[in-house]
């Protein structure tokens, strides 16, 4: 029986009958090898190109390329519950549709908070960040913000998002084709620059593999601090063992965005099966190119030299790039250049896909305005897409985001926690639900994905969680004022128990049973 109130949750078998209703239809005509694109597509982004050599030269050293390998253990263990809940309710909306049918409606609305939090502002700041990349290609020195009097409008980051509102809203396939072009393009960069770059390696740049650690005078106070060292006092270190989990935690955001893939499980032909295949196997293909990556970039040069403040990198941050410069191989900075391009270009357009379905799945339950459902002639959300593409734009084109991008983070680690738990509790409650894919050993595999994402989560700063939870306490509102009162599964529950004979009447025949 589903609960009531605000902890009523809605089946399996009503969210998957939802998605027959005629005005609120998506097309079905997403493969493997379309799902397997898109969380390439999301994964490999710029990423690849700066963060790997800025934490080897800061904060782990060599051991950059185990740090890899533990995320993609910690995102791997999320994975695996991904793939059980989006074969076993493939509806749009990914954690979000997933919480409705285990922890209540009042829940899913605030995962669906949070994801609306991840995708648009993920795909605000990835934009800006395509703009200086563009910059970068055109020669206008890393910017194409332009100053209107007092305001900073970057019409590069205008640019990128009003294509991808138009490719999205032509169509999914079409977006799958033409994110598989670029995916295609951004991967012969880096496998290029792999190439290129074992020639050069030096096996004594690898020694000392994990660096003695070192105290970290620079290391941040106040609000400014992860939330571990504020309640644990300690100021942490740069190298070693220490360093080697913090570089993990700090790598595992290159992974983010995978569980993209689940937002599209109702577009997906077979999704019992291309869903497990498309995010198990993007995650695969990343963590072998991002390792692969970092032991180039350390083997090419001594991770000393990719530090802040030595003579090679200077007060600027460490890229990919200074390792090539540092050989005297000049081009590797317009291909790196084009490569984040691509990479940026990708990224952008599956999180803004992943923001329409979040949203759509919201819409279609009544938490939000059930006009923004309505879907065109080909299968697609317009309208949604539509708006976030306008929000988007504006968050893009007018606000800096700076140190918001961390709140992308933490947004993506509540919901791996709670679709890790939700596993859990759907294999108790629904037993009898038809798997296409099953998480092994649980609850072994769930709990330690959820101690893996809440070490992540507490090596976050405390600034970052108090914008976390103000967020989050705004959202409690907006459900309290708006969707509580137009729930779809509210009003049909209302209806039902108005349908149904007074208690009163029921006794004489409950007594008789």
């Amino acid at each position: 029986m589903p609960g009531v109130g605000i902890w009523r949750t809605k089946s399996v078998e009503q969210s998957i009958a939802d998605t027959d209703e005629p005005d609120t239809r998506l097309r079905r005509e997403l493969t493997a090898k379309d799902l397997t694109v898109f969380g390439v597509a999301v994964v490999i982004g710029a990423g690849i190109f700066t963060l790997t050599a800025r934490t080897a030269g800061n904060v782990a050293g060599p051991s950059i390329s185990l740090a890899f390998v533990l995320a993609a253990i910690a995102c791997g263990l999320a994975a695996l519950c991904y793939a059980e809940f989006a074969s076993t309710v493939p509806v749009a909306g990914s954690a979000y549709t997933f919480s409705y049918a285990t922890f209540g409606e009042f829940v899913a609305w605030i995962i669906g908070w949070d994801l609306i939090l991840e995708f648009a502002l993920a795909a605000a700041v990835v934009s800006k960040g395509w703009s200086l990349y563009l910059g970068n290609v055109l020669g206008f020195s890393g910017s194409t913000t332009a100053h209107l009097g007092p305001i900073d409008f970057d019409w590069g980051s205008l640019i990128i998002v009003g294509g991808i509102t138009i490719v999205l809203a032509i169509g999914t396939k079409v977006s799958s084709r033409v994110s598989a072009v670029i995916t295609a393009i951004k991967i012969a960069v880096v496998l290029l620059v792999i190439t290129v770059g074992v020639f050069y390696i030096k096996k004594e740049n690898y020694a000392p593999y994990i660096p003695p650690a070192e105290g970290n005078e620079s290391a941040a106070h106040g609000v400014h601090q992860t939330l571990f060292s504020f309640l644990s006092g300690a100021d942490g270190s740069s190298y070693g063992w220490y360093g080697l989990l913090a570089a993990a935690s700090l790598v595992f955001f290159a992974f983010i965005g995978f569980d993209v893939v689940a937002t599209t499980a109702e577009e997906t032909k077979d999704p019992q099966k291309a869903l497990p295949r498309g995010i198990l196997g993007s995650l695969a293909i990343v963590t072998v190119l991002y390792v692969a990556v970092t032991l180039v970039l350390t083997g090419m040069v001594k991770y000393t030299d990719l530090k802040t403040g030595s003579p090679l990198v200077g007060d600027s941050s460490a890229t990919l790039a200074t390792a090539f410069e540092a050989h005297g191989i000049t081009w590797a900075q317009t291909a790196i250049n084009f490569g984040g391009l691509a990479g940026l270009t990708t990224v952008v357009m599956v999180m803004m896909l992943g923001q329409t379905r979040v949203l759509f799945a919201m819409s279609r339950d009544g938490l939000v305005p059930r006009g923004l459902a309505k879907t065109g002639k080909k299968g697609t959300p317009v309208r949604i897409t539509l708006f976030v593409g306008a929000v988007v734009a504006l968050l893009a084109a007018f606000f800096p985001m700076g140190t918001l991008e961390e709140m992308v983070n933490i947004g993506t680690l509540f919901a791996f926690v709670l679709v890790c738990i939700g596993v859990v509790i759907l294999r108790r409650t629904r037993p009898d639900l038809p798997r296409g894919f099953r998480v092994p050993l649980v609850p072994l595999v769930p709990i330690l994905a959820v101690l893996a994402c809440g070490w992540l989560m507490l090596n976050l700063s405390v600034e970052t969680w108090i914008r976390f939870l103000v967020w989050m306490a705004l959202g409690v509102v907006v459900y309290l004022a708006y969707g509580r009162r137009k729930s779809v599964l509210g009003q049909r529950l209302a209806a039902q128990a108005q349908a149904a004979p007074p208690e009163e009447e029921n006794i004489p025949e409950l007594v008789q049973r």
